[in-house]
C-alpha cells in the first residue's frame, strides 16, 4: 500500500451532496445557431419579393425595401453557404449595435429615418424566416411588433389554439402574455410551428435563460403545459414532471462524490445496492452521504493513493478528528451535529460487511476490523436523551400558547374574509369603509411591451388610507385561510406533515355503527413513514374544518375538486392525479404546497399572535410540534399510551413516550411492570399493538356514550371526572339540534340564581355560576361552529364521503 497523506491542518474541502433532484440541462446552453431555412440561398431580389409587408413599408412605398436590401447586401460581405451562416459570422445576431454601422452619410433621411428603416427591415427579415435569431438577440431586440405579427404570419390557427388553452388556464392576463411571448420566440428561433416543437427546445431555451439569468424564463411552465396538448408531449405533460431527475441509480449517486479508487467504489456500489431494498430513498441518500461523502471521499481527499478498507490507526484517527466540525460557507467551523450517526453508519457497514462474508466468500476480501468502536458511539444515547429533553420543553413552552394561536387563526381568517368580500364590493378606484378604516381600491397596473399600461387581473389591491400601506387582499385571505386549515387540521389529528399533503377526498369515508346505524366519518390516513396505513376517528370539529376546504376548493374550480399530482419530495416520486385536499392555485395552475409554504402560512399567523419564548424571542411552531402537542394533551387526559401510539402510528410506545412532554414517570414504571408481570401469562405479540377486538372496541366505545345534548368524548377506559355534570364538561360535545335546550337551560340557572341570591344560599349561588358560565360557554362555541359550517348558498355543507358498512351483524 502506498500513500502521500495530506497533513491534517489543510483545510479540508466541504463535501459536496448529491446533485440537486432536478435537471439543468446544461449541455443544451449553448445553443447551436439554426441551420438555414427554404429561402437560405435565395438572390437577395428573390428574397425581397417574398418578405411580407408592414407598416413602415405601406407608409413608404417608395422605399419600402431599403432597410432589407441595406442589410442583405452587408451580410453579402461575410462568408458563409446561406444567410443564416452569413447572419451568425457577422456578429448580427449578438445585438443590435452593427445596425449604426449601416447608417448611410450619403443618404438625405436624417439618421433616425434611417435606423427605424432599418430595424423595420430586420423584424421583415425575421418574420419572413430568412434568418433565425438566437435567444440572446431577442433579448436585446426586444421587439414592440415583432412578437404579434409572428402570431399571424406562422399558423395562426395554432396559436389561435394556443392563446384560446392559455387563457383557459392562465390565472392573470400577465401569465397569459409571458406564455404567448415563449411561444412566439420558440418559432421565431427555431424556424418551426407550434406543432412541431418538442420538449428538447422548450429545454434548451430554459437551460440558455439559466446561463444568463440563473432563473427560468416566466411563462415556460404555461407555455409547456398548452404546447404539451397543440404538439403533444407524450411522455411530459408539465415541465416540472421534465426536470426532475426522480430516483437516481446507485451507481449515478456514488459517482457524484468522485470516488477515485475503482475497486472502493465497486464495493460501495453493490453493498449499497444490498441495503437499498429495505429503504426508503430519502433515508438511503443520507447512508450515501455519510458513507461515500463524509468517510471514504474525505479519506481519499487527505490520504490519496489509499487502496484499502482496511485503515491503519492513524489514518481512521485523523478521520475522526476532522469530522468533529463542519467547514460553513464563510470558511470557518463548527461543531458537526450528525458526527455520532456518522459513525454508526460507517461502523454498520464495517460489521455488514463481516457478518455477509460468513454466508458469501465473495465479501471476505473486503472484511477487515472494524475502525469505529463501541466507545465511539457510546454517546449516542445520550445526545438522544438530550434531544428527547428539548423536544419535551419545545411542547412545555408552546402547549399553553396553543388556544391563543387558535383563536388568532380563527380570527384573521375571519377579518381576511370580511375584507376581501368589502373589497369585491367595491369598484377600482372607489374609497370605503371597513371595520372603521378607509381604504381605497387600487388597480394594479403594468406596462406592457408597447409602453402603454394594462391592467391586472383580478385587482384586488387596496391602499390604507390611514397609513399609506398597500394591502394585496386576495393574497392576504388566501394565506389566512390555509394557515387555519393547517393548524386546525394538525390539532385535531397529530399527522405528520407529509400525511397531511396527501390528504385527497377520498380518504374520507362514513362508519356505520352495527349495533346504532350511526354513521360516523373517519379519515383514512395513507402510509408516510411506517408504510402503515390508519384511520382517524374525525371529531365534529375536523369535520367542520374538513368542509369548509372541500367548499372552497369546489367554488373555486367550477364545482368540483381539482385533480392533482404530488411530487414527493423524499422518494422523488410523482404520484397519480387525485383530488388532494390541501392544494391551492399558484400562479396558473393547481398545486399541493410545499413545507416552506405551509411554514410560512403558520409563521405568518405566529406573528400576530405576538407570542415569545422563554428567550424573548417570537415564538416559531413547526408542524411536527402540532403532532407532539397532539400526543401529549392525548395522554394527560387519560388515553391509553398504546392507544396514542396506534393514532400516531408509531411501531412502539417508546416512540410516543418520547412525544409526550407532561407524563408521570412513576405511570410509566408501574405500567411496564404490570406488563412485566402479563407477559409471564400471555404472549408477547399481544403487547406490541393493540389486538383487533381492542381496537374495535377503541372505535365503537362512543355507542355509549349518547347524551341528552350531544355526545361524551371522554378519553376511552377513562371514568367521568365530573359525576355526570355534563353541562360543565369539557368533554361534552354539544349536538346542534340542542342549542333550543341550552337557551332553556341558561334561563333555568339565571332563575335559580336569583332564586338563591335570594334566601341566602351562598354556597348554592357559587356552584349554579360554574354550570351557568359553562353552559354560555358551549352556547357560544356552538354558534361559532355553526356559522362556519355552511357554505355561500347557506346551506350545510355534505363532505361527500362513502360509507363503509360493517360486515359483522
Amino acid at each position: 500500500m502506498t500513500q502521500t497523506e495530506v497533513p491534517i491542518d489543510q483545510p479540508r474541502r466541504r463535501t459536496a451532496r448529491p446533485a440537486l433532484p432536478y435537471k439543468q440541462h446544461d449541455h443544451l446552453a449553448p445553443i447551436t445557431p439554426a441551420a438555414g431555412g427554404a429561402r437560405d440561398r435565395l438572390a437577395i431580389d428573390t428574397v425581397l419579393e417574398l418578405l411580407p409587408t408592414s407598416t413602415w413599408a405601406r407608409r413608404h412605398k417608395g422605399t419600402a425595401d431599403v432597410g432589407p436590401r441595406r442589410i442583405l447586401s452587408w451580410l453579402d460581405t461575410y462568408p458563409g453557404s446561406g444567410w443564416q451562416d452569413r447572419w451568425v459570422t457577422s456578429g448580427a445576431d449578438n445585438d443590435l449595435a452593427w445596425i449604426d454601422t449601416l447608417i448611410s452619410a450619403d443618404d438625405p433621411r436624417i439618421p433616425s429615418s434611417q435606423h427605424s428603416q432599418l430595424m423595420d427591415g430586420v423584424a421583415r427579415l425575421l418574420r419572413g424566416r430568412i434568418v433565425f435569431p438566437s435567444y440572446g438577440f431577442l433579448t436585446s431586440y426586444n421587439p414592440a411588433t415583432l412578437y404579434p405579427r409572428a402570431r399571424a404570419a406562422f399558423r395562426p390557427d395554432l396559436f389561435e389554439r394556443f392563446d384560446s388553452r392559455a387563457g383557459q388556464l392562465a390565472g392573470t392576463r400577465r401569465q397569459h402574455n409571458c406564455a404567448l411571448v415563449v411561444a412566439s420566440k420558440l418559432v421565431l428561433h427555431t424556424g418551426r410551428d407550434l406543432d412541431e416543437l418538442t420538449p428538447e427546445h422548450l429545454l434548451a431555451y430554459r437551460a440558455w435563460h439559466f446561463s444568463v439569468f440563473r432563473k427560468s424564463p416566466s411563462g415556460l411552465d404555461l407555455a409547456w403545459s398548452v404546447l404539451a396538448e397543440v404538439a403533444d408531449f407524450e411522455e411530459y405533460a408539465t415541465l416540472a414532471d421534465a426536470v426532475r431527475l426522480g430516483q437516481r441509480t446507485t451507481t449515478e449517486l456514488v459517482d457524484a462524490y468522485d470516488v477515485k479508487h475503482r475497486t472502493v467504489r465497486e464495493v460501495l456500489i453493490r453493498y449499497l445496492d444490498e441495503r437499498r431494498a429495505g429503504l426508503d430513498y430519502n433515508t438511503f441518500l443520507h447512508i450515501i452521504w455519510a458513507l461515500v461523502g463524509v468517510f471514504w471521499a474525505d479519506i481519499e481527499h487527505h490520504h490519496p493513493g489509499l487502496d484499502t478498507l482496511n485503515l491503519p490507526a492513524e489514518v481512521v484517527d485523523a478521520w475522526k478528528q476532522r469530522l468533529r466540525t463542519v467547514t460553513t460557507n464563510d470558511g470557518g467551523s463548527r461543531p458537526r451535529r450528525e458526527r455520532t450517526r456518522i459513525l454508526i453508519t460507517v461502523r454498520s457497514f464495517y460489521r455488514d460487511l463481516q457478518q455477509w462474508a460468513a454466508d458469501d466468500p465473495a465479501w471476505a476480501a473486503w472484511s477487515f476490523p472494524n475502525p469505529i468502536r463501541k466507545n465511539d458511539t457510546a454517546g449516542f444515547i445520550k445526545a438522544k436523551a438530550k434531544t428527547t429533553a428539548a423536544m419535551h420543553q419545545r411542547v412545555r413552552e408552546r402547549l399553553p400558547h396553543l388556544p391563543i394561536l387558535v383563536d388568532t387563526a380563527e380570527r384573521l381568517k375571519t377579518e381576511q374574509a370580511a375584507l376581501l368580500a368589502a373589497t369585491n364590493a367595491a369598484a377600482v378606484g372607489q374609497t370605503f369603509e371597513h371595520a372603521g378604516r378607509q381604504y381605497r381600491r387600487r388597480a394594479l397596473k403594468s406596462l406592457d411591451r408597447r409602453g402603454a399600461y394594462q391592467l391586472l387581473e383580478p385587482p384586488t389591491r387596496i391602499e390604507d388610507l390611514t397609513t399609506g400601506e398597500q394591502i394585496d387582499v386576495g393574497k392576504k385571505e388566501h394565506e389566512s385561510f390555509w394557515g387555519w386549515a393547517v393548524i386546525e387540521t394538525l390539532r385535531h389529528t397529530g399527522i405528520r406533515v407529509e400525511e397531511l399533503l396527501e390528504i385527497t377526498h377520498l380518504a374520507l369515508v362514513s362508519y356505520r355503527v352495527p349495533a346504532t346505524g350511526e354513521l360516523v366519518p373517519m379519515l383514512q390516513i395513507v402510509p408516510s413513514k411506517t408504510n402503515e396505513e390508519r384511520l382517524l376517528l374525525v371529531s365534529p370539529e375536523l369535520a367542520n374544518v374538513l368542509a369548509i376546504i372541500i367548499t372552497r376548493l369546489r367554488t373555486e374550480n367550477g364545482g368540483t375538486i381539482p385533480l392533482t399530482a404530488r411530487y414527493d419530495k423524499h422518494e422523488r416520486v410523482i404520484g397519480s392525479p387525485l383530488p388532494h385536499l390541501f392544494q391551492h392555485r399558484h400562479g396558473w395552475s393547481w398545486a399541493i404546497p410545499v413545507d416552506r409554504t405551509i411554514q410560512k402560512w403558520l409563521n405568518q399567523i405566529l406573528q400576530r399572535t405576538g407570542l415569545r419564548d422563554a428567550a424573548g424571542a417570537p415564538l416559531r411552531c413547526t408542524p411536527h410540534d402540532f403532532r407532539r402537542m397532539f400526543a401529549t394533551e392525548a395522554v394527560s387526559g387519560g388515553l391509553p399510551i398504546h392507544i396514542v401510539a396506534k393514532l400516531l402510528g408509531h411501531k412502539t410506545i417508546d416512540t410516543t413516550q418520547a412525544y409526550t412532554a407532561i407524563f408521570d414517570d412513576e405511570l410509566v414504571r408501574s405500567y411496564r411492570s404490570y406488563l412485566d408481570a402479563r407477559r409471564t401469562l400471555r404472549p408477547e405479540e399481544e403487547y406490541r399493538e393493540p389486538s383487533d377486538e381492542e381496537w374495535r372496541d377503541f372505535e365503537q366505545h362512543f355507542e355509549q356514550r349518547k347524551l341528552e345534548l350531544g355526545t361524551c368524548g371522554r378519553p376511552y377506559g377513562t371514568p367521568c371526572k365530573h359525576e355526570h355534570a355534563c353541562i360543565r364538561c369539557p368533554s361534552l360535545r354539544v349536538d346542534p339540534r340542542a342549542r333550543d335546550r341550552i337557551v332553556d337551560i341558561i334561563a333555568n340557572l339565571r332563575a335559580r340564581i336569583d332564586e338563591a341570591r335570594a334566601n341566602g344560599w351562598t354556597g348554592e349561588v357559587e356552584g349554579l355560576k360554574v354550570s351557568l358560565n359553562a353552559a354560555a360557554a358551549k352556547l357560544v362555541s356552538l354558534d361559532k361552529m355553526r356559522g362556519r359550517d355552511r357554505d355561500t348558498s347557506g346551506g350545510i355543507t355534505e363532505l361527500g364521503i362513502p360509507v363503509i358498512i360493517s360486515a359483522t351483524p
